[in-house]
């Protein structure tokens, strides 16, 4: 193990007014892969996710269930972690925002920026979304004065907060995107965030005088901590020693919170920023965007039942550019499943451990470290994962281009000394594209290595039996 580089990568923590979607599996998926990827290279790597419960869509998700909040809040917890451990997610630790740890280490980090001057009490009245969890201005609102992404009506609200000063940290926001251009990726977000604070930050409402369900504030008992605010500090409340964060993973609808509010809360505190924040794109399912009023958000768990979880991490990252916005097509998964998948890696891996069987190929012992070609390694860094994904296939493409062309099948019948070397170079290739996959198709690569484990290579079922 690499002892001098350690690695940390972050999921949102996800409201838990509902259970998880393919939107919520994707970026989990993402920060998987990762951290997948920093453990094989020998990198010290903490994976962190969990939950938001600290906010109004809880309390109404809870009364809309019968259930008193508590209960609520614990039972869909648990639906949250069971549905990671049964996609293969490997986080090291879940944070839960009711839980002591953090509730604690929010109380240390307002009293912070309390004792930096950095708090004040004032009068808010504004546009309140429930949905968004944040105060909208009337530009925001559609031509019927709902919010655009929720379609509801935000509540009129006015009351005695206490405010952070963001604005004061407008010109060392600025300076820290000069010295970092992969502050914020991709790009474009880059370039919004930065135009979005050279457009003047004004301070932000950081209490609750009106809601009763959250952390209490240190400086106000009567008031609890906004959710936002309480909600951002998991990253350093889950284990303090792991700070700063290597990538934090979001969705592109949260980054304003995560690229200029989140770093200027550090900035008050005293603590270092994190190191890159990368914004997916949104899924749109059959061309028409996820919701949960049309019906259409996906359960991952019913796909993975049908096709298998790899089959699903394949698809997503193979089909859309992170960063980007994409399409959820069945048509598509199962042709990309048929073609890369079934008839690609599947069936080159059963075409080799079947020549090998007839062959009786016996393998050498051999130890090998694992391998990452440059360019892999380069694309994993920089989150390109459909990228490494062309490049392992370019490399299954070419094994099989070099099956054809040597017919391995005759070499048996007459010259078997040739045919063991050419054998053992296939397996050779198969184990190095085994390494490769890990990070994206964990199972999978499992059940390769088992199989080409040697010394005696025989057939086994499918990887991905044909649709």
């Amino acid at each position: 193990m690499n002892k001098n580089k350690r690695f940390f990568v972050t999921t949102p923590i996800y409201y838990i007014n509902d259970l998880p979607h393919i939107g919520h599996a994707y970026a989990t998926f993402a920060a998987d892969i990762l951290a997948r990827y920093h453990r094989s290279v020998g990198d010290q790597t903490f994976f962190l996710t969990g939950t938001d419960e600290n906010s109004q869509k809880t309390v109404f998700a809870a009364q809309t269930a019968g259930k008193e909040i508590k209960v609520y809040t614990d039972e869909l917890a648990r639906r949250w972690q069971e549905t990671w451990q049964k996609l293969g997610i490997s986080n090291d630790d879940f944070i839960r925002t009711t839980e002591p740890r953090h509730a604690k280490v929010v109380k240390e980090i307002f009293e912070k920026i309390d004792q930096k001057g950095d708090l004040y009490k004032s009068k808010y009245e504004g546009l309140y979304c429930v949905g968004h969890e944040a105060f909208l201005k009337p530009d925001d609102l559609d031509e019927n004065g709902l919010c655009p992404d929720h379609k509801t009506k935000p509540e009129q609200i006015s009351e005695a907060n206490y405010f952070f000063r963001l604005s004061k940290y407008q010109p060392a926001l600025l300076q820290h995107f000069k010295n970092n251009p992969s502050f914020v990726e991709p790009k474009e977000r880059y370039n919004e965030i930065l135009n979005f604070i050279k457009g003047g930050l004004q301070d932000i409402s950081v209490t609750r005088e009106t809601q009763k369900w959250g952390i209490p504030s240190p400086v106000d008992p009567n008031q609890v901590v906004y959710v936002w605010f309480d909600a951002l500090i998991n990253y350093i409340s889950a284990d303090s020693s792991r700070w700063p964060a290597d990538v934090h993973i979001i969705g592109k609808d949260i980054l304003r919170f995560h690229a200029v509010i989140w770093p200027a809360m550090l900035l008050s505190a005293g603590y270092p920023l994190p190191k890159k924040i990368f914004a997916h794109g949104f899924f749109t399912i059959d061309g028409v965007k996820i919701s949960k009023s049309l019906g259409n958000a996906i359960d991952p768990l019913a796909i993975s039942e049908k096709y298998g979880v790899d089959a699903l991490r394949y698809y997503l990252f193979k089909e859309i550019p992170f960063g980007n916005d994409g399409d959820f097509s069945f048509k598509r998964l199962e042709e990309v499943y048929n073609a890369d998948l079934a008839n690609g890696l599947g069936n080159l891996v059963a075409r080799v451990a079947k020549l090998c069987e007839i062959a009786g190929l016996v393998l050498k012992p051999k130890k090998t470290k694992p391998v990452f070609d440059a360019a892999y390694k380069k694309a994993l860094e920089e989150l390109r994962f459909q990228d490494a994904l062309n490049l392992i296939w370019s490399k299954i493409t070419n094994i099989d281009r070099q099956i054809d062309q040597s017919r391995p099948w005759e070499l048996i019948k007459k010259d078997t000394q040739q045919a063991e070397v050419v054998l053992t170079s296939f397996v050779e290739q198969i184990r190095a594209v085994q390494i490769l996959l890990i990070p994206f198709l964990p199972e999978t690569a499992k059940k390769i290595a088992e199989q080409f484990v040697g010394p005696k290579i025989k057939s086994a079922k499918p990887l991905f039996p044909r649709i």
